[in-house]
């Protein structure tokens, strides 16, 4: 392939003010990183609530929050995403549909629709992890709570979910993961996060090569980088006695 590399390309002007093309990667890379980590508290926080609702003695708690992770889990992430940044502001009060249209910068509608998306998209995930956790424990210890008089919400809070979560670490840290790099989608909606400034790199600089392998090294360090963190963590809490579910 007769090609000539041309790695200063990034320290080069764009034509657009006094920006180079690092900067358009510099900007990419923080809403890369706004999106998937205000997603992952949504997903967290939810994901958590429907995990312990999947396992509670109700039969319509449980039928909610399987009926929620069976919807979100089987529809794919563009479909859903489209379905947040087209159709729902259209089914909003006028007021919020305007604000959200017309008010609203398009960034930030855009930032919005996928933090939405990705966070209630991966929360269903999350259930599952939740939901196995807390049903890998030894049965006895819910019971042993409950005949020294704990309440139901009390034996989730202070016996189930305290181990649960420190067992549920490896596939948790998958999601997490999978979080940034899902958080590519939100170029399909216009956000100029770190796929979208690499597309706009790549065509305006003509170094297509140059301006992929960067965002790859990117996604790449980053996630070994979480990775790596989220090993000590699993280590560090790591319950004795208990096997974890990533099968460690």
């Amino acid at each position: 392939m007769n090609y000539n590399w041309d790695w200063g390309i990034f320290f080069k002007s764009t034509g657009i003010g006094s920006e180079i093309y690092l900067d358009w990667f510099v900007t990419g890379f923080g809403w890369t990183l706004a999106v998937a980590l205000a997603a992952w508290i949504v997903a967290l926080a939810l994901g958590a609530v429907l995990g312990v609702l999947r396992t509670v003695p109700n039969r319509w708690a449980s039928g909610i929050a399987t009926t929620y992770v069976e919807i979100f889990r089987n529809v794919p992430l563009l479909v859903q995403l489209f379905l947040w940044y087209f159709l729902v502001p259209d089914l909003l009060p006028e007021p919020l549909e305007l604000w959200f249209k017309q008010d609203l910068n398009p960034a930030t509608s855009a930032y919005l629709s996928v933090v939405v998306c990705l966070g209630l998209f991966t929360a269903a995930r999350v259930c599952e992890q939740v939901r196995t956790g807390i049903q890998a424990l030894p049965k006895g210890q819910a019971a042993a709570a409950r005949a020294m008089g704990f309440t139901l919400p009390q034996i989730y809070r202070h016996v189930l979910l305290p181990q649960a979560f420190r067992i549920i670490i490896p596939p948790l840290t998958s999601e997490f993961l999978n979080i940034f790099k899902n958080s590519a989608v939100a170029s399909l909606i216009g956000l100029m996060e770190l796929l979208a400034q690499t597309k706009q790199t790549a065509e305006f600089s003509a170094n297509l090569f140059e301006a992929f392998t960067l965002a790859t090294l990117i996604y790449f360090v980053l996630n070994m980088g979480l990775m790596l963190l989220m090993r000590g963590v699993e280590k560090k809490v790591a319950v004795p006695g208990l096997m974890s579910v990533g099968g460690k």
